[in-house]
C-alpha cells in the first residue's frame, strides 16, 4: 500500500512537472518581470513616441511595467543588434521604424533582419513630409528643385542617420526629381530638425508626428506630403505626385518585433493586447492627431511584409547606386 501511494505521488509530481515545463516553453508565465522596448533612435521621434505609448497601455494589459530604452545610433542598428542577441522570452521587444528594411540596402549588418526576429504586429503608417527651413525662400516642391538643378551639389537634406526611413525618404525624393544634393546624416530626428530650421542643411522628409508643432508655428514650411493622397491633418498640403512628381509616394511605418525563437504563444498574447490598444478611441486619436493612422496585422502578415520590402528596397537602392557600407 505504502509503495502504492509513493507511486501515485511521483505520478502526480512528474504530471504537474509536466504543466510547468509545457508553461514554461509555451510563456504560460509571461510575464514575469518587467519588459523592455528597445527603440534605435533618440528620444521624440515617431518610433519613441509610438512605442511610449502602446507600450503604456501594454504594460496596464500585462500587468508588468513596460520601459522605453533607447539607444540611438547607425541608422538603428545598434539597438536592433541589442533585442537580436537578447534571451527571446518576450521581455525584450524592438520597436522597429521603416528603416528596419532600409537598413540591408546601405549598411553591412551583423544580424539578420528577417531570420533574427519575429514580427508581433506593424502598428502605424505616415507619410513624410518634405520641409524647408523658411529662410531658404522656397514655397513649392517644384522650387526646390528648379534651386537644387540650378546649383548642382550645393544644397544639403538632413535625415535621422544613414539607412533611416528620412534617409531613404530623401534619396527616393532625390533620385525621382534628378537633383544632385548632398546626404548629412544626424543622430537622431530632432537634431535633423534643428539644423534644418536654421538652415544648417536645406531641407528634410520628416515623418509627421515628429514636426507638427514646428509647420504650425512656421518655424519650418511643408513643401509636400510623400503619400498618394493628401493627409488628414495637412488637407491643404500638396502631394509630391500633384507636385510635377507623377506616382511618387513613400511612406513610414512601424511596428512591434520580438527575437526569433520567441515561443508562439508570447507572440499570440502580445499582437493581441497590441491590436486591443491600438483600437482604443484615445490611442486612435492620439495617433491621428500626430498624423499617423493606426494599423494592426497579425504577426505572420508582418513577417511577409517585412521580407517583401527589404526585397523592394534593396531594388530601389542599387538603381540609385547605394551600396552597403
Amino acid at each position: 500500500m505504502i509503495m502504492q501511494k509513493t507511486a501515485i505521488a511521483l505520478s502526480l509530481l512528474l504530471a504537474i512537472g509536466s504543466v510547468f515545463a509545457a508553461q514554461a516553453k509555451g510563456g504560460g508565465d509571461f510575464p514575469s518581470r518587467p519588459i523592455r522596448i528597445v527603440v534605435g533612435f533618440t528620444p521624440g521621434g515617431q518610433p519613441d513616441i509610438f512605442s511610449r505609448l502602446i507600450g503604456g497601455k501594454l504594460g496596464e494589459a500585462l500587468g508588468q511595467p513596460v520601459v522605453v530604452d533607447n539607444r540611438p545610433g547607425a541608422g538603428g542598428a545598434i539597438g536592433t543588434k541589442i533585442v537580436a542577441d537578447s534571451t527571446p522570452d518576450g521581455h525584450t521587444l524592438l520597436g522597429v521604424s521603416s528603416s528596419h528594411v532600409i537598413a540591408p540596402a546601405v549598411r553591412k549588418l551583423n544580424y539578420d533582419p528577417v531570420k533574427d526576429f519575429a514580427g508581433i504586429t506593424q502598428m502605424y503608417s505616415s507619410a513624410y513630409l518634405l520641409v524647408v527651413p523658411p529662410s531658404l525662400g522656397v514655397k513649392t516642391a517644384r522650387d526646390l528643385i528648379a534651386m537644387a538643378k540650378s546649383k548642382p551639389g550645393a544644397l544639403n537634406f538632413s535625415s535621422a542617420g544613414t539607412g533611416s526611413g528620412t534617409h531613404f525618404a530623401g534619396e527616393v525624393f532625390k533620385d525621382a526629381a534628378k537633383i544632385d544634393v548632398v546626404h548629412i546624416p544626424y543622430k537622431g530626428i530632432p537634431e535633423a530638425m534643428n539644423d534644418t530650421m536654421t538652415n544648417r542643411v536645406q531641407f528634410f522628409m520628416a515623418p509627421v508626428a515628429s514636426l507638427a508643432s514646428l509647420v504650425r508655428d512656421g518655424r519650418l514650411v511643408s513643401l509636400g506630403v510623400t503619400s498618394l493622397k493628401r493627409s488628414t491633418v495637412y488637407p491643404d498640403i500638396p502631394t509630391l505626385a500633384e507636385s510635377g512628381l507623377p506616382g511618387f509616394e513613400f511612406e513610414s511605418w512601424g511596428g512591434m518585433v520580438a527575437p526569433a525563437k520567441t515561443p508562439r504563444p508570447i507572440i499570440t498574447r502580445l499582437n493581441r493586447e497590441i491590436a486591443t490598444a491600438l483600437a482604443a478611441p484615445d490611442t486612435q486619436q492620439r495617433m491621428r492627431a500626430l498624423g499617423a493612422e493606426p494599423v494592426s496585422t497579425t504577426p505572420e502578415a508582418y513577417d511577409r511584409r517585412i521580407a517583401t520590402e527589404i526585397a523592394n528596397i534593396g531594388a530601389i537602392a542599387r538603381r540609385a547606386g547605394i551600396t552597403p557600407q
